[in-house]
């Protein structure tokens, strides 16, 4: 059945094509966890303020919760559940549960993929409000504590997990840096 209010959209998650007729005002969020099935995006605050749901849109962090799945069409959406790296855990995921980057265990999920994008802006060169020098011809600045905690703001973790947050994204961000 249609109607005014909704559209048929292809949502590309985690790598799989998925049709779905949503309501024009369901948010990514909701058609991630109720339609897709991906529940590792979590409702936090439902204003985009805790970044419980982010997840990346063609590779670039988007809170969930106030993006509209329709306006997501066309985008290859990765949430936790897909960042895997060929079955095993992907150098950040490691460095978190090594480093005790998560204590309950809610936020993870959205600090996961924000740590994801934030690496990605990083090593493009982009500036965040901490970043010291910006030279657009050269190669960025060493990450640093400020930088990521800068970066990573956009997430809350009500455990307070923070210190070990940043220490996993610095130790992800040197292994990259050395392997390239």
């Amino acid at each position: 059945m249609t109607d005014d209010f909704s559209s048929e959209i292809t949502l590309e998650v985690n790598d799989v094509t998925h049709r779905l007729r949503v309501d024009n005002r369901r948010t990514l969020l909701d058609a991630l966890r109720e339609d897709v099935g991906h529940t590792g995006p979590k409702m936090g605050c439902d204003h985009g303020q805790c970044g419980a749901c982010t997840v990346l849109a063609d590779g670039r962090r988007v809170v969930s919760c106030l993006t509209l799945a329709v306006a997501a069409e066309g985008a290859r959406v990765t949430t936790v559940e897909g960042l895997s790296d060929e079955g095993g855990l992907r150098p950040i995921q490691e460095a978190f549960v090594r480093l005790d980057g998560f204590q309950c265990g809610f936020c993870t999920p959205g600090q996961l993929c924000s740590a994801v994008g934030a690496l990605a802006e990083h090593a493009a060169g982009w500036p965040s409000a901490a970043t010291a020098d910006v030279s657009p011809d050269g190669p960025p600045t060493e990450l640093d504590a400020a930088e990521v905690r800068e970066r990573m703001s956009g997430n809350l973790c009500r455990c307070g997990a923070y210190p070990s947050i940043v220490r996993a994204v610095l130790e992800t961000a040197a292994r990259e840096a050395v392997t390239g």
